[in-house]
C-alpha cells in the first residue's frame, strides 16, 4: 500500500506509517521519547497545562504498548536471595529482577546486579528470567493496540532494551564483557536466554498488530561503540537478526525500530543488512543526522534527530525551530523523518524550547 495515497486526509497514523517507510507524508510527524519528561520537568509540565498526559495534550501520533511486569511483591518473593541485606521498602526492582537504590536525582539511581558475582554456568541457567508465557504480561496488547487504531493513532511495539542492556544489568557489564573474551559458554547462555525470551516476547507484539516493532540497545559511547565491530558481530547481531526475521515471518513489511545512543555508526550497514529499518535516536552531538541521510536514506527511516544535550536544553526557542526547520529541510526530504528529542526531557529544558519544538512542527513540518 502507498501510504500517500488520499494526501490531503492523512490520519495521524497513517503520516507515521509513511514516514517510517521512507514516504513523505503531508506533515512531519514527531513525538516525544522515552515517557516524555522526567519527574521534575512533568510537575512543571501539569503546572503550566493542568494535563496529565503529555502525549494527550501534544497530540502525539504515536503511542507505546509494551509488556506489562509483575508486582513488586511478587517479584522480591522470587529474587530477594540476590540481595542479601536489602528490604523490599529500599530497593526498586525491575521484572528482569535487578534491583536498584534510588538516587537524589530521577537518573542517578544505583543498580545491583544478581549475577555479578556468578561462577558457573549452573548460576546462569539457574537464573529466574519472566516467563513470556503468563497471560497477566502480554494479554492487554491487542486490546490497547485496537484502541489505538481506532483513534487513528500508530502503536509502537516496545522490546527495547533486548538483549545486552538486560544481560548486563543482570551479570554487571564488566562480568558481562569478560564473560564474552573468556568464559563464552557463560556468555551465550545469558544471551541466548534472552534472545528466546525476545523471540516469544517479539511475536506477541507482532500478533497483537502493532504498527512498529521497536529494538535496541544502547552499545554505544559518543566516540564509538562499546566493544569492537567483530565483538558486536559475533555476540549480538545473530541474536537481534533471529528476533527480526520472527517478526518478519509473522509480517514480512513490518517496520523494525532500532535504538542506541552515542555513535553507532560502525554497525549501520549491518544493522540495515539484518532489516532494520528505522534508526533512532540519531545523536546529532555524535552523528550527523543530514550526512547519516545522504548515506542511507534509501534504507532507512530517522526517529529523533533533535539533541537533548544541546538544542533542547541551551538553544534559545528560535534555534529550536531553526534546528527543526533545518532536520525537515535535510533529514525530512523525501520522507523517512520522526522528529524527537532524542532522549527523555530533563529538568534543566526550558518550557519555552518545548513549545517552540512543537510549533516549529507545525510550522515547517505541513505542506
Amino acid at each position: 500500500m502507498d501510504w500517500r495515497d488520499d494526501m490531503a486526509t492523512m490520519t495521524p497514523r497513517q503520516c507515521v506509517l509513511a514516514a517510517v517507510n521512507r514516504q513523505e507524508p503531508d506533515r512531519v510527524p514527531y513525538e516525544l521519547s522515552w515517557g516524555a519528561f522526567t519527574p521534575a520537568l512533568m510537575e512543571i509540565f501539569r503546572e503550566k497545562t493542568g494535563a496529565e498526559d503529555p502525549l494527550e495534550y501534544f497530540l502525539v501520533p504515536v503511542r507505546p504498548v509494551a509488556h506489562r511486569g509483575r508486582s513488586k511483591e511478587e517479584l522480591w518473593q522470587i529474587y530477594a536471595r540476590y540481595y542479601p541485606g536489602h528490604t523490599l521498602d529500599e530497593v526498586e526492582i525491575s521484572d528482569f529482577g535487578v534491583a536498584s537504590l534510588p538516587g537524589s536525582l530521577w537518573h542517578f539511581r544505583k543498580d545491583i546486579h544478581p549475577l555479578a558475582e556468578a561462577e558457573s554456568l549452573n548460576d546462569i541457567l539457574d537464573y529466574p528470567l519472566p516467563d513470556p508465557s503468563r497471560p497477566e504480561a502480554y494479554i492487554h496488547l491487542s486490546e490497547e493496540t485496537h484502541r489505538y487504531h481506532a483513534r487513528d493513532l500508530a502503536v509502537n511495539g516496545i522490546l527495547c532494551v533486548t538483549i545486552f542492556e538486560v544481560a548486563w544489568a543482570i551479570r554487571s557489564m564488566e562480568a558481562l564483557f569478560t564473560d564474552m573474551a573468556l568464559r563464552p559458554e557463560m556468555a551465550a547462555a545469558l544471551l541466548d536466554r534472552m534472545m528466546e525470551l525476545r523471540l516469544v516476547q517479539a511475536r506477541q507484539l507482532v500478533q497483537a498488530g502493532v504498527d512498529i516493532l521497536s529494538l535496541g540497545d544502547d552499545v554505544s559511547t559518543q566516540r564509538g561503540l562499546m566493544m569492537s565491530p567483530a565483538m558486536w558481530r559475533k555476540w549480538f547481531k545473530p541474536r537481534l537478526a533471529a528476533i527480526i526475521a520472527e517478526a518478519r515471518r509473522l509480517r514480512p513489511g513490518i517496520p523494525i525500530f532500532y535504538h542506541s545512543d552515542g555513535d553507532c555508526r560502525a554497525i549501520i550497514p549491518e544493522l540495515i543488512e539484518i532489516g532494520v529499518t528505522i534508526l533512532n535516536p540519531v545523536q546529532p552531538e555524535c552523528m550527523d543526522p543530514a550526512e547519516l541521510k545522504r548515506q542511507y536514506g534509501d534504507r532507512l527511516a530517522f526517529w529523533g534527530t533533535i539533541g537533548t544535550q544541546t538544542t533542547m536544553p541551551f538553544g534559545t526557542p528560535d534555534e529550536v525551530r531553526a534546528t527543526v526547520r533545518e532536520r525537515i529541510r535535510t533529514v525530512g526530504a523525501g520522507g523517512g523523518l520522526v522528529l524527537a528529542p532524542t532522549h527523555i526531557l530533563e529538568p534543566d529544558v526550558p518550557w519555552e524550547n518545548i513549545l517552540a519544538f512543537f510549533e516549529a512542527v507545525e510550522c515547517y513540518g505541513t505542506k
